[in-house]
């Protein structure tokens, strides 16, 4: 068979370029996803600043990380690049610092140093408006007396990095941009920054996450705060049964660990501020729903995922879903991690659990729940890391953390959940939401063995036979 013969064509870096800044990124997006580098990089502390100076303002985002050398800043740069990501990193196509940046900005400017003995400082910049007149893929080479003040001022003398953005012209669209609107516009977007980083990453400000150091974030000198969706500091949340589905797809098998959470009613929050606190950033109908994890980052922020409707009635029941790497394609994470699609065949595992779910949550909303009344636990909380068990034999021991030292070699849930009040003295199951669960294990069992008609047939013959345990299991 004869060889074909080869043409390369190499995309036009101009348009190319500007195509690659519509990417679905908005500021507190694109702020997420370089602190991902951060969080990658193994920083403890990642500082954000919007500065406001009319055309010259400017956002940096720097931290204490392991930092880069200088082949790897350049590959950096480069979109699609590649290296080896591993498997606790939270990045993975190699468009995140650029496409982030340039959504935002028309030049970014990184500095590094790595925590190497002796590494030197080393920086590059991608200036669109040189793109613009070459028409190539060129990034300028800056020896540091060449970097911009703002990022040489936020630079440690141990390893770290420093993201720039200048000429922020998605950011400041006004005709005036040295204006009140525009400093305005910049202030606020600084608010949405603290709130959105203060939920995405609130399992490594808490310290939630195993082997490591809890992470330090700040959005203009003012620390944020995490926000723990499931209000596990509440002592009237109710904590259901946790469980983990082994989900096999086309594209990969994997296991999806679920923890759902009741929050409390109204008049059972501690306080009003704390109440009004656990709304979160889209308030309360919207928040409901499922919080997905990926590497204990949070992708998705409430939503039932066209499982079912948002409704009043349930809206104090949030699901905390956590997927493995395995499962990366099949979940279809979007290169800004703003959005993921559950595949088909988990659709049909959490169909009967999302509708007990939402049974529980309704008959809390209308104070079914006993107040007074302490829940009663099924089994141990993971408050803290347990000990895993020896490693048999014939398993070599794996120094995967999403991998358990046993035979069966099932992914590890890599997010130990901290105490709260309600879960230290016992767990979920309250008396009058047995009922509930029950049936939930009932519902889950014939979807996973594949014999929902024929439990269907059963509750038929329930309703016929003992009505009042139907209706007790609320069929």
């Amino acid at each position: 068979m004869a060889v074909r013969k080869t043409i390369q064509v190499v995309p036009r870096a101009r348009r190319t370029l500007t195509s690659l800044r519509n990417l679905g990124y908005d500021l507190r997006h694109a702020v997420a996803d370089i602190v991902d580098n951060s969080v990658s990089a193994y920083a403890t502390t990642v500082d954000v600043t919007l500065h406001f100076a009319g055309t010259r303002s400017w956002i940096r985002i720097s931290d204490n990380g392991h930092g880069m050398n200088a082949a790897e800043l350049t590959e950096a740069f480069r979109y699609g690049s590649e290296r080896e990501y591993d498997k606790t990193e939270l990045g993975r196509y190699g468009f995140g610092l650029k496409s982030a940046s340039t959504s935002q900005c028309r030049k970014v400017t990184v500095a590094s140093r790595a925590d190497t003995p002796g590494a030197t400082l080393e920086a590059r910049q991608l200036d669109l408006g040189h793109v613009d007149q070459v028409d190539d893929w060129e990034i300028f080479d800056l020896a540091p007396e060449e970097l911009p003040e703002a990022a040489y001022s936020a630079l440690r003398e141990g390893s770290g990095t420093v993201v720039l953005w200048e000429d922020l012209d998605h950011l400041l669209q006004y005709q005036d941009p040295t204006g009140g609107w525009a400093k305005k516009q910049l202030l606020a977007g600084a608010a949405d920054v603290d709130q959105h980083l203060g939920m995405v990453f609130h399992r490594f400000i808490a310290g939630e996450v195993p082997d490591r150091q809890p992470l330090r974030i700040t959005v203009n000198g003012t620390p944020v705060e995490a926000w723990d969706p499931f209000c596990r500091n509440e002592s009237s949340t109710t904590a259901l049964q946790e469980e983990d589905l082994e989900v096999r797809t086309r594209h990969g098998n994997g296991i999806v660990h679920l923890s759902p959470f009741i929050l409390p009613p109204q008049n059972q929050f501690s306080s009003p501020d704390a109440r009004k606190r656990a709304s979160g950033p889209k308030n309360w109908n919207r928040q409901q729903g499922f919080y997905i994890y990926r590497g204990n980052r949070l992708i998705q922020s409430g939503g039932w995922c066209r499982l079912r409707v948002l409704d009043e009635h349930v809206k104090l029941a949030r699901i905390s879903l956590d997927f493995f790497p395995e499962l990366d394609k099949a979940f279809g994470v979007n290169v800004a991690k703003a959005s993921v699609t559950l595949p088909q065949e988990l659709r049909d595992l959490l169909g009967p659990r999302v509708s007990t779910w939402s049974k529980v949550a309704d008959a809390v909303y209308r104070g079914k729940q006993p107040s007074n009344t302490p829940p009663k636990r099924s089994r141990p909380p993971r408050s803290v890391p347990t000990q895993q068990a020896p490693a048999s034999p014939s398993v070599p021991k794996s120094n995967d953390p999403y991998r358990r030292d046993t035979p069966s070699n099932k992914p590890a849930h890599p997010y130990t959940p901290l105490p709260s009040p309600q879960a230290s003295a016992a767990s979920s199951q309250l008396p009058d939401t047995e009922p509930f669960l029950a049936r939930q294990a009932l519902e889950a069992a014939a979807a996973q063995t594949g014999e929902t008609e024929a439990l269907s047939r059963i509750v038929s013959t329930l309703r016929s036979m003992s009505p009042e345990v139907a209706r007790d299991l609320g069929w």
